[in-house]
């Protein structure tokens, strides 16, 4: 079954907890597949005018637990700090069947559980979700059916493709490496951008140069069947210019090191989130 298909052939309502940035893309992705708006409902204070634009078309905005009916997922996209303090409120929306979506860092299982009940599906997608080239990690609990796994499924590969794990216990590094993956390659943009004014050229070209080499060598990483070193070694002719630089990203304190350490820290952080 496509995912255009499983989306349209979900039966009840869509909750969605949270209308930021994510959550944002997440609704409109689901648009996108064909879900009629008037079978999604949106709980957001502050809808932003990209919602507001959704909810002219059809969508629900904060409708009590009552006007909702039966729902066949609840998706929370809420920050992980300000999730306990809103669970009271989400708490009517839920019952113990329910298909619970978390997108929301750090947050187990367990804690879901205990806030809002439900059967739970705990994800873990990042920002190109936005323009449906997301990557998302879910795991989800054991009591989970085959069919609301189906539905988790479709509503997170909307926005990209999705990858099922059994060990909750690697969402903390997978939060990490791709979750705040974007943050690193978005730096690297920046501070390529910064060594090229520093070697002497025009910011604005530097700027230019860096994003579109970027993003480039994204896309072209993204197209090819070839693995990721095997495209660095594609670029570096013996004894020239990006042999040379490699020297110095490849060292002992290079990049190598850089990485691995501020994966590392990034995997604490969402241990600590949970607690």
């Amino acid at each position: 079954m496509s995912n255009t298909n499983t989306l349209k052939n979900i039966s009840g309502s869509i909750v969605l907890a949270g209308a930021g940035k994510m959550g944002g893309a997440m609704l409109s992705g689901w648009l996108a597949q064909g879900i009629e708006p008037k079978r999604v409902a949106v709980i957001e204070p502050r809808p932003s005018e990209e919602i507001r634009a959704h909810i002219a078309k059809g969508v629900r905005l904060n409708p009590s637990p009552q006007d909702t009916g039966p729902a066949a997922a609840f998706l929370v996209a809420l920050k992980p700090q300000a999730f306990r303090e809103a669970g009271p409120k989400l708490k009517p929306y839920v019952d113990a069947t329910t298909l619970l979506v978390s997108i929301m860092a750090g947050m187990t299982i367990a804690s879901l559980h205990e806030v809002l009940g439900g059967r739970i599906v705990r994800a873990m997608p990042n920002t190109p979700a936005a323009i449906g080239r997301g990557i998302t990690v879910a795991v989800a609990a054991k009591d989970v059916s085959a069919a609301q796994r189906e539905v988790a499924d479709g509503l997170l590969r909307a926005t990209g493709s999705v990858e099922w794990v059994t060990d909750e216990g690697l969402m903390d590094a997978v939060t990490a490496v791709s979750g705040s993956g974007p943050a690193y390659v978005f730096l690297l943009a920046e501070e390529l951008a910064r060594a090229g004014v520093a070697a002497g050229l025009p910011e604005q070209l530097a700027i230019k140069l860096a994003r579109e080499t970027v993003a480039g060598s994204g896309e072209l990483l993204h197209r090819s069947d070839l693995e990721a070193a095997t495209l660095r070694q594609n670029v570096t002719s013996p004894g020239g210019t990006t042999a040379a630089a490699l020297e110095v990203l490849m060292g002992q304190d290079g990049l190598q090191s850089l990485m691995t350490d501020a994966v590392a820290a990034a995997t604490r952080r969402s241990k600590e989130l949970a607690k």
